[in-house]
């Protein structure tokens, strides 16, 4: 089962213990813990240690950003930012999911930073370089995905993640809940709009009124979802005959298959050699014309169409091998 990657960037020395702290806790939550130490970043002999981090960083669900008062290696390939600061800028540009946290003591002194930089000569007290203010400065200035807070204790980083976590599972739940009433309410609009189609034609003098029904109800046919479900379209699906099928299978890299090798309940069959796939029909949902014809959702079975596995190839049979006669004896 896939579990939730947490990359857990900061200075390393003067960090140490609450690294420690937030690896226990991540571990306790169930999720997976990416740390430089414990060997979860998988350095490349082509790229610098640092791009390995990086790229870590992208492929990660959360990043958790400790700041304190050391700058910490100041990066090769990005002038002017350390790794650890490039680490969570990264995250920042690819829209992962970013929890920072500042020592309370930098915090602090920041407000005096914002009063004096433009003071050359001001030294301070709590960070070894003035480029963490302006880090900071920064992460402050960021419109969104920015949540920042003070820490003294690696116990206060804990309980604000098991919070902050325990509020994302929440707003998942609740969008999972939503998602199934939208599709209610598209499915009733689906309904209303071929209501109104319905109710327009019967209130205008046309010809051919079986035709034009026909059509309409044509439009809301229930193969269309199962052939999107099946075959993940992303859009809606619609055909009015085999040949329109065929076509579009073949757009999906579906081959027809000739009668002698369909399945025996098969009806009509398409092979993807890529994804090693096939779909069949089981029902004659065609007329004689290859026309589609119309079935009510009552009517109609969603296992009437089916995406299988390719089965494996079957080895040749091995060739028996007869004994060479013996010579005859002479008389």
């Amino acid at each position: 089962m896939a579990k939730p990657r947490v990359f857990v960037s900061s200075t390393f020395y003067d960090l140490r213990q609450i690294r420690e702290d937030l690896e226990r806790f991540i571990l306790e939550m169930g999720y997976e813990s990416v740390r430089n130490e414990s060997g979860a970043i998988a350095y490349s002999k082509e790229q610098a240690p640092e791009s390995s981090a990086y790229r870590e960083v992208e492929l990660c669900d959360i990043i958790v950003t400790v700041i304190g008062g050391r700058f910490g290696t100041e990066s090769r390939e990005h002038e002017g930012v350390s790794i650890t600061q490039k680490e969570l800028l990264t995250a920042l540009e690819k829209g992962v999911q970013v929890f920072i946290f500042i020592e309370q003591s930098v915090l602090s002194e920041f407000s005096t930073y914002r009063i004096n930089k433009d003071n050359k000569t001001i030294k301070y007290r709590f960070a070894d370089d003035v480029r963490i203010f302006e880090h900071i400065e920064t992460l402050y200035g960021l419109p969104k995905n920015n949540a920042i807070a003070p820490f003294q204790t690696g116990k206060q980083i804990v309980e604000y993640l098991r919070a902050q976590w325990a509020g994302l599972f929440q707003k998942f739940l609740s969008e999972q809940k939503r998602a199934s009433e939208v599709k209610i309410l598209e499915e009733m609009k689906s309904v209303s709009a071929t209501l109104q189609q319905t109710v327009k034609f019967l209130t205008e003098e046309r010809k051919n009124k079986d035709d034009a029904i026909g059509q309409i109800l044509l439009l809301n046919h229930p193969a269309f979802h199962d052939f999107n479900k099946l075959l993940n379209a992303g859009y809606r699906v619609s055909f009015i005959n085999l040949d329109e099928l065929t076509k579009w299978l073949a757009a999906r890299s579906y081959r027809p298959l000739p009668k002698e090798k369909l399945d025996a309940d098969s009806k009509y069959e398409w092979q993807n050699d890529a994804e090693k796939k096939y779909l069949k029909i089981t029902e004659p949902i065609f007329d004689a014309s290859g026309n589609l014809k119309y079935y009510d959702p009552s009517q109609w079975k969603s296992t009437w169409v089916q995406v299988r596995d390719l089965p494996p190839p079957s080895a040749p049979a091995a060739e028996t091998t007869q004994p060479a006669p013996l010579p005859s004896k002479p008389v």
